[in-house]
């Protein structure tokens, strides 16, 4: 199989995935006002907004790394070293956001908590365009095969293809979470 193929036909399936996501945004989030964009079920729920916005702070703590990479900058962590437990973190990380089960979040990671957010879609789908732009810009890198560390943690490393899985995944479960949140919101 020619690796330069697979990879571009991977990068081809994550900039459709992010389309679809942002499309399904928009449809779920076009008709909302400013102040049901910024609704909380309660103090423990993050509103549609913060969800968008915490979608752009994780991916973008990734721009840094992608950054590094590029310049020859960035240190592989030591435990990269070892596949057995590159491969073993990825697929556990990647299962973890698949889960519907909330969990808690780096505190780096976590959205502003002001009452509002303002323009969240316009800042949104331009983010997004932009991970798009990284994705592709990342094409070279895949084929090495290389091994980073989360932006949160140093400890847990996976290779930059399972970053981005775990991304889109990321987005899927917060988009999955925004619908929920607009259910609870139109109950009222």
């Amino acid at each position: 199989m020619n690796l330069k193929n697979t990879s571009f036909s991977r990068i081809e399936g994550w900039i459709n995935e992010i389309d679809k996501i942002t499309l399904d945004f928009k449809k779920t989030t076009q008709n909302l006002t400013h102040a049901q964009l910024n609704w909380k079920v309660n103090k423990q729920t993050w509103s549609i907004a913060q969800n968008m916005e915490h979608l752009i702070v994780v991916n973008e703590s990734y721009f840094p790394i992608l950054h590094q990479i590029r310049t020859g900058k960035y240190k592989t962590p030591f435990l990269g070293k070892f596949k057995f437990i590159t491969k073993t973190l990825g697929s556990a990380l990647l299962k973890s956001v698949q889960r519907k089960k909330k969990t808690k979040t780096f505190h780096q990671w976590k959205p502003t908590q002001e009452e509002e957010i303002k323009e969240i879609f316009v800042k949104f789908e331009k983010h997004q365009e932009e991970l798009k732009q990284q994705i592709e810009e990342a094409e070279d890198i895949l084929k090495k095969g290389v091994v980073i560390a989360s932006p949160a943690n140093k400890n847990i490393i996976y290779t930059l293809e399972a970053a981005f899985d775990i991304i889109i995944n990321h987005e899927k479960r917060h988009l999955q979470q925004t619908k929920e949140v607009l259910k609870t919101l139109l109950k009222q």
